[in-house]
């Protein structure tokens, strides 16, 4: 059953951006596309555990903060070496002003 979580509100987060969220001991990330659709991943790179909420985002894609690795933060997809292994992705809703995860 999935549990959703506030993780913010939707003006913390301008569109082609991404912020970093904290819950119950794991790091996620959430992005605003510049179609203002709303995903989650999870929030440390898969190559060295680095914050993706300090990287670049351009278009759909994340770049790592340190070795510019990319990936499509609506699928979690790795495009760009260094990284090599996807990021997992999570359901995301609004309600009432609010963005929430989908959580397992």
């Amino acid at each position: 059953m999935t549990e959703w979580i506030d993780a913010c509100g939707v003006d913390d987060v301008e569109a082609e951006d991404v912020m970093r969220f904290d819950h119950a001991g794991r790091t996620f990330a959430i992005y605003r596309s510049p179609e203002d659709e709303w995903f989650c991943t999870d929030g440390l790179c898969s190559h060295e555990q680095v914050h993706l909420s300090g990287g670049l985002v351009m278009d759909h894609v994340i770049e790592c903060p340190k070795h510019n690795g990319q990936f499509d933060y609506r699928t979690g997809k790795a495009k760009r070496a260094p990284v090599c292994v996807d990021l997992a992705t999570y359901p995301v809703r609004l309600a009432a002003g609010r963005v929430l995860i989908g959580l397992d």
